[in-house]
């Protein structure tokens, strides 16, 4: 069991799923902070001045705090678009890889040796 464990550690898999891992937590925090600190402050000014983190409601004894859902909902927005704008742009370049016709391919030696003959016939035909 432990010789499959390792057999399942060492694909490439594993190895760039933890690190997609690790980027989008990193890639998390940077749009967490572009919203939080930079886009909801913004709207906030554009509605009037309300901070969105402080609305809420009272129902009973629980409070209901939608500011922090619409401040979620505008990150996974952002982040949404994020990746739409890789993807497409990898998408693009795919495209572009698939339209570019391949180079054709090198004349082989038997090629080579026709071409030199033909031209050495036209040289010997236009000295006549």
């Amino acid at each position: 069991m432990l010789k499959e464990f390792r057999d399942f550690i060492n694909r490439g898999n594993v190895i760039d799923l933890a690190v997609a891992v690790v980027l989008g937590t990193a890639f998390g925090a940077i749009v967490n902070s572009l919203v939080n600190d930079l886009i909801m402050p913004l709207i906030g000014i554009l509605l009037g001045g309300i901070d969105f983190t402080s609305l809420s409601i009272q129902v009973g004894s629980a409070t209901l705090a939608y500011g922090n859902f619409i401040q979620a909902v505008i990150n996974f927005l952002v982040i949404a678009f994020a990746i739409f704008l890789i993807v497409r742009s990898y998408n693009n370049l795919q495209k572009q890889e698939e339209e570019t016709p391949p180079a054709p391919p090198e004349p082989s030696a038997e090629e080579k040796l026709l071409a030199e003959i033909r031209d050495l016939l036209k040289v010997k035909k236009e000295v006549r």
